[in-house]
């Protein structure tokens, strides 16, 4: 089976080409042949944080909004306010982390609660990804909150930049900033250390949510590869993680069962 040389891709999930004698996915091809100027997204990042005074952090009470709430608090000097949609079925684990983060911190944490539970159903229905969905509509939740609250910055904690750029621009005015755009793994979990930040056990690449283990599992049965795969290839294409790490973090789950009947259950479905 071809393997692309420089991403995770394989024959199962990318149509492989042999270029200069090297197999390549197209993803791979179309980011060698337009990379993105690193350093002009890092200056264009910082140029926009220098003239951020308020902003809603996206906080999960996962490990990635959670560097992202320190770097606007501690580094960038931003008046944060830490804002949680809870699905439904964020972890006990990541609420815990999301209030002794924000105290420690002293920053102020508001939990939003909505049932998201039409998407998660149809994913594990289906065998597709809940993330898109979820994303999207968290992301108008929030945009709706910062409005209320007259705050135009939307800070989230992911790691890819938009194409070429960190930011993104939303209706009625909002912008959306990736704070951690190009910062690597082991940059992130270098701030952690300094943090009271608990790692839960939680099946799959996940630090909060408890319905990503069952929508993989589900999904790896029937296509045989994880839906993160593309995600993940491309933090290895920007260089933010080790290949290896990457590998391990789309393999088929362990999911215990009581925690797969737990979710399945609470959705009215059977395992």
């Amino acid at each position: 089976m071809l393997k692309c040389s420089l991403c995770i891709y394989d024959e199962r999930t990318a149509k492989i080409r042999i270029i200069d004698g090297k197999p390549l996915c197209k993803e791979c091809i179309h980011y060698l042949a337009h990379r993105p100027d690193k350093d002009k997204i890092r200056r264009e990042l910082e140029a926009l944080m220098a003239n951020v005074d308020r902003a809603i952090v996206a906080f999960s009470g996962g490990k990635d909004s959670t560097v992202a709430l320190y770097l606007a608090k501690e580094f960038y000097n931003v008046e944060v306010d830490a804002v949680m949609v809870d699905h439904g079925f964020i972890a006990k684990e990541a609420i815990r982390n999301a209030k002794r983060i924000a105290q420690y911190l002293d920053v102020p944490l508001t939990i939003l609660r909505y049932d998201y539970s039409d998407i998660f159903k149809e994913a594990l229905l289906k065998a597709k990804s809940p993330c898109r969905k979820c994303s999207s509509r968290t992301m108008r939740r929030l945009r709706k909150y910062a409005l209320k609250k007259g705050i135009k910055h939307i800070i989230t904690g992911h790691e890819l930049p938009f194409g070429h750029h960190p930011y993104r621009l939303m209706s009625d005015g909002i912008i959306q900033i990736r704070l951690l755009s190009l910062m690597t793994e082991k940059e992130r979990f270098k701030i952690l250390e300094k943090l009271p930040f608990k790692f839960p056990e939680l099946p799959g690449y996940t630090t909060n949510c408890l319905v990503l283990g069952p929508a993989l599992k589900r999904y790896y049965e029937k296509h045989g590869y994880s839906f993160e795969m593309r995600r993940i290839a491309a933090l290895v294409r920007f260089g933010l993680i080790d290949k290896e790490k990457a590998l391990k973090k789309v393999n088929k789950p362990e999911l215990p069962e009581e925690i797969e009947k737990k979710i399945y259950t609470k959705l009215g479905l059977t395992p």
